[in-house]
């Protein structure tokens, strides 16, 4: 009878649990960073534009690009294991897509951010557009980086700040342009055959719009709400023929008797 080591199995499937669950993670974390970093670029230009924005958005940035280079590691080296068993790899697919389309929305608001700044210097700021939002951007920044608050910079601008910040932000979207094509040499996968998984794509509509199809379908199989209508519609017909009838005779009989 062959002997068969369950503990050797049992650690195999839990190592790739562990790491399933750690890249879920990370991409999770990026993911918010994103978010962050997109709703600081909006402030650009704005009335809102200051140096703690530039620097809350350079700190949210080299947050991001420190997980972004972190991730693409872990993916890159599992999806490229033939070993990898079937459902895991599924998984592994769906949190590649999910990075990639993040780095991509941050390689395009890393781009709005450099050509805005180019048109909007913070040593001129009657140039800045009168947008009307206050605050908000601080406390974002904050929670994407998990600092409890962040230093307020001096309202002062350093010489050579803007040029210096320009010529990183050119390294930084250059890095990313970098990272994308990498990836997409070292692992084939093919977005539009990427399935999502899990309980919440197993109902596609919400409660709300499941009542609706459902009544509409109520009112489908029931035709009796028809005539109804339409009887409804009859009698408003009906009611203005003999208001008309009423108000021509009202005229007719005011021609003549006067």
């Amino acid at each position: 009878m062959p002997l068969v080591n369950n503990k050797v199995g049992n650690d195999c499937t839990v190592g790739t649990d562990k790491t399933l669950a750690d890249g879920k993670d990370l991409v999770e974390s990026v993911i918010k960073v994103v978010a962050c970093y997109r709703h600081l670029a909006a402030c650009v230009g704005g009335c809102t534009d200051s140096l703690q924005l530039r620097d809350e958005l350079r700190q949210t940035r080299e947050k991001a690009l420190n997980l972004a280079e972190a991730i693409r590691l872990h993916l890159t080296s599992h999806l490229r294991d033939k070993s990898l068993p079937e459902d895991q790899r599924k998984e592994m697919e769906l949190l590649w897509v999910a990075f990639s389309s993040s780095l991509e929305l941050l390689h395009v608001d890393m781009c709005k951010v450099f050509s805005m700044g180019d048109n909007f210097s913070l040593a001129n700021t009657a140039s800045l557009v009168q947008t009307g939002l206050q605050g908000g951007g601080s406390e974002v920044a904050a929670r994407a980086l998990s600092l409890a608050d962040l230093k307020q910079e001096p309202p002062t601008l350093p010489a050579g700040l803007e040029s210096r910040e320009r010529s990183t932000m050119e390294q930084e979207i250059s890095q990313i342009d970098h990272m994308i094509d990498d990836m997409e040499k070292k692992v084939n996968v093919l977005r539009w055959m990427v399935e999502p998984r899990g309980p919440q794509y197993a109902d596609p509509l919400s409660s709300t719009e499941s009542a609706s199809l459902a009544l509409l379908s109520i009112d489908e199989e029931q035709p009796g709400h028809k005539p109804l209508c339409q009887r409804s519609l009859i009698f408003v017909l009906l009611l203005l023929f003999a208001v008309v009838l009423v108000a021509a005779t009202l005229s007719v009989c005011l021609v003549l008797f006067s």
